[in-house]
């Protein structure tokens, strides 16, 4: 099967128009019920795959890069009388289990970059619903921060999964509308439970849209709506956007080479390296060298290949259980870069970077994959890469220096930046989880800001899982990758979901860990996805048999 491409331009889109108008865009929802992913079934009624959620999360991230004078951006269909039918049943029906739990991940990441966009980017997101709108389409409209419904007797807003599928809605659409919107439980109970989905006054008395609107003053409606949150917002023209042109990378069966990384597959171990290369020009950092660098920047250009690197694994090499992490290059080289982008927050590309490596950096936290970071001589852990370390399920640290080896022994340099600007998906820094925001312990590591530490430092800061040195890292870690691989996948998936997210919930860690691990279960019940199942009946005329059995 040929590997699925997560790179993509507007030029190249099939299911999205992309318009854009002073300080406002439009992202019109045009499925091509011919273009779907893989074979075996039609787009129809603006249903979506994988590949539409591709282009969708390709245009908010132009958006915020290439056009930051945007200030609102609204969502609607390209077709008459439906906004969107959600995900292709049949697709879900055909699709394997990992690609099912893949897709409905990346769909939730993509409707949480269009809220990161409206809270952080002065990007407000909302939707113009005319015509059905139902499961994931739905979905896509909570994540917005408005929703215009049509009251025109037809028109429509449904989480119709558990009536028609036997599955959840999408696993983020229950969050939203109870933590998002306010709806009643009670409420929320009959709107899930309701297949024909809810119109008109009661849609808006429930609090499932914000407003309703007469067929004949629906686009006037939307325009003033659009012009009001304009106004609103701080005027963005003088910002210099930037064009986020192809990702260039070479793939073959040992690994996969980008410009500032390199990952080296053991297939035997199950194991991906990844190596990520510091960078080299860091004397001359400037706003202007940012700007004439564009999106060959190194620290932007490193979050896009991680980006994709970790989206090609997920969806591609599902097999391969265990990401490990090294840093190649000066330390001062990135704690340079680190402090550039403190002292420039103000700045809409500097903003936009920091925003994509905490987003990239949540994806990573979220992936199913054991996470393992090696400090070494010649690393450059420091500030925003230290994050590889504290997200990390284990951190080593060589303690000392190889034979022969003159390169500086290995050190990890923590900043602020570790405490301010790169929240994990429960609303707190990767350090602060490390710690169970003990403040006691915390504090001696805030008293380390700016400084180099070695292996014992570390170790007695809590900062590394273990130290070794030259003479026992290769076999520690030889033996550790060897443990790793000889464990059920299945365990660690839970083993390590479990512990990554301490301390507060939030509606991120809701959809993503509880409700992510139900869809995840439902998914394989034949109540769902058996020959008899709900999922595999559909369209059939024949309804689903359910074993009655609550487990």
């Amino acid at each position: 099967m040929k590997p699925i491409d997560f790179r993509t331009n507007p030029e190249s889109y099939h299911h999205w128009r992309l318009e854009i108008d002073a300080d406002v865009a439009r992202l019109i929802m045009d499925v091509s019920e011919n273009d779907g992913l893989f074979s075996g079934y039609e787009l129809k009624l603006n249903s979506y795959d994988l590949g539409v959620d591709i282009e969708l999360y390709d245009a908010i991230q132009r958006l915020r890069f290439e056009h930051p004078e945007i200030k609102v951006v609204i969502l609607e269909s390209g077709k008459d009388q439906v906004f969107c039918a959600g995900a292709n049943i049949r697709m879900l029906a055909s699709a394997n289990h990992v690609h099912k739990v893949n897709f409905c991940k990346f769909t939730n990441e993509t409707r949480n970059a269009m809220e990161d966009a409206t809270e952080h980017s002065g990007q407000v997101y909302i939707t113009a619903i005319k015509g059905t709108c139902a499961g994931g389409g739905y979905e896509l409209a909570l994540a917005t921060g408005y929703i215009i419904l049509a009251d025109d007797g037809s028109s429509s807003v449904a989480l119709p999964e558990v009536p028609l599928l036997a599955v959840l809605p999408g696993t983020g659409g229950l969050t939203r509308i109870t933590d998002k919107r306010k709806v009643r439980r009670d409420l929320a109970d009959v709107f899930c439970t309701t297949e024909e989905g809810i119109k008109g006054q009661r849609a808006k008395d429930w609090r499932l849209v914000d407003e309703i609107v007469p067929l004949s003053q629906f686009d006037d409606c939307v325009s003033a709506k659009t012009r009001q949150l304009c106004d609103n917002r701080s005027d963005s023209s003088d910002q210099q956007g930037i064009t986020l042109n192809p990702i260039g990378r070479e793939i073959s069966d040992s690994g996969i080479t980008y410009s500032t990384l390199h990952i080296a597959v053991d297939r035997n171990n199950k194991v991906a390296t990844f190596i990520i290369d510091g960078p080299t020009d860091y004397a001359d950092l400037s706003l202007e060298s940012l700007n004439q660098s564009g999106d060959q920047f190194w620290l932007l250009c490193l979050t896009r290949e991680l980006d994709d690197a970790i989206l090609h694994l997920r969806l591609n090499e599902p097999e391969l259980g265990t990401l490990v992490f090294k840093s190649m290059g000066s330390i001062a080289a990135v704690a340079h870069y680190d402090a550039f982008i403190q002292n420039n927050l103000d700045n809409h590309l500097v903003r936009e970077m920091v925003l994509y490596w905490k987003r990239t950096m949540k994806r990573l936290d979220l992936t199913s994959r054991s996470l393992i970071t090696l400090i070494e001589q010649g690393s450059c852990f420091a500030g925003f890469l230290a994050e590889l370390v504290f997200g990390a399920d284990r951190a080593y640290m060589l303690e000392g220096q190889h034979e022969d080896d003159e390169r500086e022994p290995a050190a990890l340099k923590i900043s602020q930046s570790n405490f301010d600007l790169f929240p994990m998906s429960n609303g707190i820094s990767r350090l602060e989880t490390r710690f169970h925001s003990d403040t006691e312990r915390l504090k001696p590591v805030q008293k380390t800001i700016g400084l180099a530490l070695e292996a014992e430092q570390c170790e007695t800061l809590g900062l590394v899982t273990f130290i070794y040195d030259d003479m026992d890292w290769d076999e520690e870690i030889r033996i550790f990758l060897e443990e790793r691989a000889s464990f059920s996948p299945d365990s660690m998936v839970g083993l390590e979901a479990n512990l990554r997210f301490s301390g507060p919930e939030t509606m991120e860690t809701k959809i993503f860990g509880r409700l992510t691990a139900w869809q995840n279960w439902i998914f394989q019940r034949p109540n769902a996805v058996g020959e008899d199942g709900a999922l595999k009946r559909y369209g059939t005329g024949k309804k689903g048999v359910f074993d009655p059995q609550r487990v």
